[in-house]
């Protein structure tokens, strides 16, 4: 008889145990994951602060931060929302503990230095065009036009990465592309 008790036991334990264990990935799962998010979270992170190295750092503790979170919900548009979410708040951060310079200055690779596969004279124009804009705009301008064209995020996932009220994106973005709109035309903001 207690031989019986104790089997009968046995699987409400193992059930405890899986209940109170944090979300794990496991490595392919991780290494797929990190495939389809690593290249657009380091873009986003690059052109946001202005700085390849910076992005470097950020997207590292970013997905040290997923890796070590306790995460209920495993659908990919979560995990990818929690992971972009992460990295702006480290950026945050960053800025918030004084490190951000005056006048941000992009270290991304010049347009020439990139290869020239396929590449037109309109197509070197637009890439140092938008440089020279994200270099003007203020950060929150910069994080929200990356995520809605960039990485074509709804305003809702907009919202949910940045943590903001999905209700004010619409006007946010608004004026973040008006005023990217005067300053390509050249006028002062």
């Amino acid at each position: 008889m207690p031989e019986m008790a104790l089997s009968n036991s046995e699987p409400f334990a193992l059930a405890a145990e899986a209940s109170d264990e944090p979300f794990k990935m496991d490595e392919d799962s991780f290494r797929a994951f990190y495939g389809r998010t690593s290249r657009p979270l380091w873009h986003y992170l690059a052109r946001v602060s202005g700085s390849r190295v910076l992005a470097d750092d950020l997207l590292q503790e970013a997905y040290y931060r997923f890796l070590r979170a306790d995460l209920k919900d495993t659908s990919e548009l979560y995990l990818k929302n929690y992971l972009f979410r992460t990295a702006t708040n480290l950026l945050r951060d960053h800025w918030r503990r004084g490190y951000r310079a005056s006048s941000v200055s992009l270290d991304l690779p010049a347009v020439e230095a990139l290869p020239d596969r396929d590449r037109t004279a309109d197509d070197v124009q637009r890439r140092s065009d938008l440089a020279r804009l994200f270099e003007r705009l203020k950060p929150r301008e910069r994080e929200l036009l990356w995520q809605a064209y960039a990485e074509g995020a709804s305003h809702k996932e907009i919202a949910e990465r940045l943590g903001l009220r999905p209700g004010s994106i619409r006007l946010m973005l608004f004026r973040a592309r008006h005023k990217a709109a005067r300053l390509l035309r050249g006028r002062k903001v």
